[in-house]
């Protein structure tokens, strides 16, 4: 499978898991900023569905994610093929299981590299991203989010929660694709394995990058 495809999978990824590691993004006693500023751990089955700006599906995919702040993460994407993405605290992993192939960055550089990307808990969400509540009619507490800066990557988001539960996150880039991933069984703030965040892979692995 072409790398370029296994690389469309990372971008949403590291907008989604940068969002569950902010800090507080509003006024006190706003559901997200309750949600957000009281996170320490997430745990859930996700479905990613990425489409273009003409509306055609370019891409569905499932796997499992652990998230645990500061700076920890794990992506297990299972179908359509293999990928694993572990944040370790310092360094952020990628593995192509089809490709044999790893590669490995800082950590602050990979967050760094975008206002999207600095969502992280260093600053708060308030700093790079404008946000207003929304009303689709579902029954959902939906909220759009707008960089502060010029950001291709990023041109908007929008976070719905149910009853106080993470539910979808939808990113819609410079380009005009858009970028839904919905949770399922979502669990926040229970204990995780250490071990979660550290990539064990197979050898022959092929490393591009060194850790920091």
């Amino acid at each position: 499978m072409p790398l370029s495809c296994h690389r469309s999978l990372r971008f949403p990824f590291a907008v989604v898991a940068a969002l569950l590691l902010a800090a507080s993004a509003a006024v006190a006693g706003d559901p997200l900023t309750d949600y957000f500023s009281t996170l320490e751990t997430f745990h859930a089955d996700f479905d990613q569905r990425v489409t273009d700006a003409n509306g055609e599906e370019v891409q569905s995919s499932r796997g499992e994610v652990w998230i645990q702040r500061p700076g920890r993460f794990r992506w297990d994407y299972r179908t359509p093929y293999r990928q694993l993405i572990v944040a370790d605290g310092r360094n952020l992993w990628t593995w192509d299981e089809d490709l044999e192939q790893a590669s490995v960055r800082p950590l602050d550089e990979a967050l760094g590299s975008t206002p999207a990307m600095l969502l992280s808990a260093y600053r708060p969400l308030a700093e790079l991203m404008r946000w207003q509540r929304i009303d689709r009619g579902d029954g959902r507490q939906w909220y759009r989010l707008e960089p502060r800066q010029p950001d291709s990557s990023v041109q908007q988001l929008e976070i719905a929660l149910r009853d106080g539960r993470l539910e979808t996150i939808e990113v819609v880039d410079g380009f005009g694709n858009h970028t839904r991933i919905r949770f399922r069984n979502g669990q926040r703030n229970r204990s995780l394995d250490a071990g979660l965040f550290r990539l064990e892979l197979p050898p022959g692995t092929d490393i591009i990058g060194a850790p920091s």
